[in-house]
């Protein structure tokens, strides 16, 4: 993708950890990995099977947002989102990344707090799917 196309007006903060996520409260949650994620939105890989999302859906969403301190400390705040699904792309034939715009924004912004990127990526393990 061109560098110069990118819309976005939020740097979003990369991580790898778990998102639940249902058509509605209701329904059975299933498990995707959260990719990214900033104060509007997310995106997030599952599996490419009956359950996964598809373009126009709403969805509910239960995931954790690292939320860091003045002291490089952190916490994870965990957050319930309902969103509108604005993409699904195919990473290959198992796996999709949906993007999901939330229709209530996060009280902060990940991507954009006092400690780094690359301090979050040292401190978060990755979660497998």
């Amino acid at each position: 993708m061109d560098e110069n196309s990118d819309r976005r007006t939020e740097q979003r903060l990369r991580y790898y950890w778990p998102i639940w996520y249902a058509e509605n409260v209701d329904h059975a949650l299933t498990q995707g990995q959260m990719v990214d994620v900033c104060s509007k939105g997310a995106a997030f890989t599952c599996y490419a099977q009956d359950g996964c999302p598809y373009p126009g859906q709403h969805i509910t969403a239960r995931f954790s947002v690292p939320r860091y301190g003045p002291d490089d400390s952190f916490h994870m705040a965990n957050f319930t989102r309902w969103g509108y699904v604005c993409r699904v792309d195919n990473v290959n034939s198992f796996i999709r990344r949906v993007a999901v715009q939330f229709s209530e924004p996060l009280p902060f912004k990940p991507g954009e707090q006092a400690a780094s990127e690359s301090k979050a990526e040292e401190t978060l393990e990755p979660v497998m799917a």
